[in-house]
């Protein structure tokens, strides 16, 4: 929204010295963004008004005919010369007219410096200026400016164009319907500043049935003003301080007709449409569009429609989607004579449903979609009936028509003390009823309740909080002071939390990098990890508007991300790479539809229950992604590439950093590699898996053989962390050391058997490791054998040589008994 400072001072008594600095901190202060202030161009020295005494028409050899004039440009002419000789391009002048002529010394938009030029011939003593040289907004007009009235020649020209005017660059936010108007704007300023406000706007009597006739077939239009105007002067063109206006306020001048509907539009925040009276037939019907009904808009554009749509129509049919844009056949032309301005309240979810559905913003569609105060709609279709009639030579018919009227908005009630307790500073209940009465609002004070009732042009105001934040605007939220909350003592960091934080420093000492991914996915990347049809991470939860429809679906698993950072690292040169992610998967629930409870209340405990099982799961996982080498090659070593055994190192790092007990376990998972994938156990649940990725999924992201990858639901794992506990002293009594080594069957898991001894062991059994598997000569086909450093050692007390035998014995027992173990010999 641009709003001329000139346009503002005619609705608000703003005082005479204030200064731009000033006004930016008035609407900050007031919720409006200031996003820039235009004063003035960048043009410098000399430019005047001149006017024309003579054109001389010159063709050239390259088919181009060029002017020789003659302007006169008062005491800036030559000694003893009615004028200086300009060669002029341009052709929307004649003899007579007055425009803006830059002498030589000045310095027009973009640093082009004036000074007289020999060209075509001739010695052009200066410049005729267009707007666009002047660093001015176009105003529709093509050529140079023509100056109306009679000004006088050889004075300044660029404050008769307004260029010396300060325009305000403001963003608007939703919220703020009413500031998409110099009306609401100069509001604002008022009560900024406590001055006197004019507003244009007055209210009008009962609905009546004027010359123009009205039918609304539609609840979605609940109101709707026409007013016919005859005798309209087509070849007239929009003045000079009309066109002025518009464009400064970021429109394009088009007609005279079309200009006044956008004038009154960006005057009163009221979007108004004119019709050709000649061409429309039959009453004017608002209603639903038919399915597959069409229409074609202003833009020549032909759109196709459905009953979300809101058509206006006539006997020929639709003739403007309502509220965004006219229709082609009725659009106002340079032989329209009678005109129907039309003015109406539309829903605004329509509205905005409409023009994002068609691709189709437009200026009224935005103010329609965020609301208009249907209060101005009688207002402002009687001022450009009144601008249609001064400057296009129309009558304006006496009868109105108005048919149906909105609702007025709905108050409430809320306590005197509220705005302190929630803004957390001093707000006396005097203060509280100044500020929302200078805003328009109803105030009836009861006791220490305020009954509140927002004014027309104020839908965004429904709760007690909204009038809170409306009292903290006015009062200025720089007057909250900001003060820390003290820390309670005896708190910290959760137990999940200092794990999480745990894990990731964890992985950083190791030499991983954490990156962050985006957590959408595509069923493609699925599918490039080879996943099972019936594989439970293709339970995937669609998004409603996705960034990118390419991958609609919120991710199930964390590793299409690593895999194609790691991918685009390897293309950028980068052969080795150790990545790691903690993020949200979201597994699709049972597609229940979540309730819509009210906003009124606190929702009930069965409506906090619905909510939150409607709510897909959503657990924390670790991904990690090994490419090319763990070490590079050095002086004293070959390179070591990654593998699954540094994968299970990692896994191993990280159940010692929280002290869980992970057991491993062979298994089949996709994107692994299915001989070299475990399964990662804890309390008999999976809570993960860890290996070598499957060639398949290696060449389809371009990674180098015998990258591996790691999957952690981190959530699990946090779940199980072990309380407070003592540490045990240091023992000073020795430890017994026993070594086994076992002949297994090649398909029977190492963890399997290192779990069986230490069932076996029992608590004498201070740890153990597998430290050798060996297949040779030695070992039968179809066997291995496994080689376990068992360390015993007893509480208080030197454990005897025969105890540590008895246990070391117990254990093998118990691996016999369950993996059919063999003490090798």
């Amino acid at each position: 929204m641009k709003a001329p400072l000139s346009w503002l001072r005619e609705f608000v008594e703003l005082p005479a010295d204030v200064d731009v600095p000033a006004l930016r901190e008035a609407f900050i202060r007031a919720g409006i963004e200031v996003e820039g202030v235009q004063a003035g161009t960048e043009v410098s020295g000399p430019v005047v008004v001149g006017r024309v005494l003579e054109v001389n028409p010159e063709p050239q050899k390259n088919g181009k005919t060029i002017n020789w004039c003659t302007v006169d440009v008062g005491a800036h002419n030559p000694p003893d010369q009615p004028g200086r000789g300009i060669v002029c391009g341009a052709h929307n002048f004649g003899v007579g007219d007055h425009v803006v002529v830059s002498l030589p010394g000045a310095v027009l938009a973009g640093g082009f410096e004036i000074a007289a030029r020999k060209t075509y011939g001739h010695v052009s003593d200066g410049m005729i200026c267009s707007a666009t040289e002047l660093g001015l907004p176009e105003d529709g007009t093509d050529g140079i400016i023509v100056l109306e009235g009679d000004p006088q020649v050889g004075q300044p020209a660029m404050p008769l164009l307004g260029a010396d005017e300060v325009i305000f660059e403001l963003e608007i936010t939703p919220d703020m319907p009413h500031c998409l108007s110099i009306r609401g704007l100069a509001r604002e300023l008022a009560q900024s500043f406590d001055v006197a406000f004019t507003d244009p706007v007055q209210e009008f009597g009962d609905p009546q049935q004027g010359s123009v006739g009205v039918r609304l077939a539609d609840p979605r239009c609940s109101q709707f003003v026409a007013l016919r105007v005859t005798g309209f002067d087509p070849t007239r063109s929009s003045p000079a301080w009309l066109k002025r206006r518009i464009t400064q306020s970021g429109i394009r001048s088009i007609s005279l007709a079309v200009d006044i509907t956008n004038y009154v539009m960006v005057e009163l925040g009221r979007p108004l449409h004119g019709y050709d009276a000649d061409r429309l037939s039959g009453d004017i019907v608002v209603r639903a569009a038919r399915a597959g009904e069409t229409v074609t808009t202003l833009d020549d554009q032909v759109r196709t429609l459905g009953p979300d749509d809101l058509v206006i129509t006539d006997d020929s049919g639709p003739i403007g989607l309502a509220g965004v844009m006219g229709g082609a056949s009725t659009e106002l032309s340079d032989q329209t004579r009678n005109v129907v301005i039309e003015g109406a309240y539309f829903d605004p979810a329509t509205i905005s449903r409409s023009s994002r559905g068609h691709k189709l913003p437009s200026e009224a569609s935005r103010r329609f979609e965020r609301g208009v105060d249907p209060a101005a709609t009688y207002a402002g279709v009687l001022r450009a009936g009144q601008l249609l009639a001064e400057l296009g030579g129309g009558t304006v018919d006496e009868r109105v028509t108005v048919v149906g009227e909105v609702p007025p908005l709905p108050g409430c009630t809320l306590p005197v003390d509220l705005p302190e307790k929630i803004l957390g500073m001093p707000v006396s209940a005097d203060t509280v009823v100044e500020a929302l009465t200078g805003a328009g609002i109803d105030v009836q004070r009861d006791g220490d309740q305020l009954r509140v009732t927002p004014p027309s042009w104020r839908p965004d105001l429904r709760d007690p909080y909204d009038y809170v934040e409306e009292v903290g605007q006015k009062v200025g939220l720089d007057r909250i002071v900001g003060l820390v909350p003290p820390a309670p003592g005896g708190r910290g960091l959760t137990a999940g939390q200092r794990g999480r934080r745990a894990v990731t420093t964890t992985l950083a000492d190791l030499g991983l990098v954490e990156v962050l991914t985006f957590p959408f996915q595509a069923t493609a990347d699925l599918d490039r990890l080879g996943l099972g049809a019936d594989d439970p991470r293709r339970a995937q939860v669609r998004l409603a508007n996705p960034l990118a429809e390419t991958s609609p679906f919120l991710r199930t698993t964390t590793l299409p991300g690593l895999l194609a950072a790691a991918a685009r690292n390897l293309s950028r040169g980068l052969d080795d790479v150790a990545i790691f992610e903690l993020g949200s998967v979201f597994r699709a629930g049972d597609g229940r539809p979540a309730p819509m409870p009210p906003v009124d209340r606190r929702p009930t405990d069965s409506e906090w229950a619905a909510l939150n099982d409607a709510i897909p799961a959503q657990p924390r996982h670790l991904g990690v992604l090994l490419q090319g080498s763990w070490l590079p090659q050095r002086w004293d070593g070959a390179a070591e590439p990654v593998g699954w055994r540094h994968a299970m190192g990692i896994v191993d790092a990280l159940a010692r950093t929280l002290g869980v007990p992970v057991r491993r376990r062979a298994g089949q998972q996709a994107p692994f590699h299915p001989g070299r994938c475990a399964e990662l156990v804890l309390d008999d649940v999976v809570v993960g898996h860890a290996g070598e990725l499957h060639p398949n999924v290696v060449k389809e992201f371009g990674l180098s053989a015998g990258a591996a990858a790691i999957e952690l639901d981190l959530d699990a794992l946090l779940a199980a962390l072990p309380g407070p506990g003592v540490i045990a002293p240091l023992s000073s009594y020795p430890v017994a050391k026993e070594d086994v080594a076992l002949v297994v069957p090649a398909d029977v898991a190492a963890a399997d058997v290192q779990a069986a001894l230490v069932r076996g062991a029992g608590e004498l059994l201070e740890s153990i490791r597998l430290f050798d598997i060996y297949t040779g000569d030695q070992i039968p086909e179809g066997r291995k054998s496994l080689a376990y450093a068992l360390r015993f050692r007893a509480v208080g007390r030197t454990l005897k040589d025969a105890e540590a035998a008895q246990a070391r014995d117990a254990a093998v027992a118990a691996a016999r008994e369950s993996c059919g173990a063999v003490l090798r010999s």
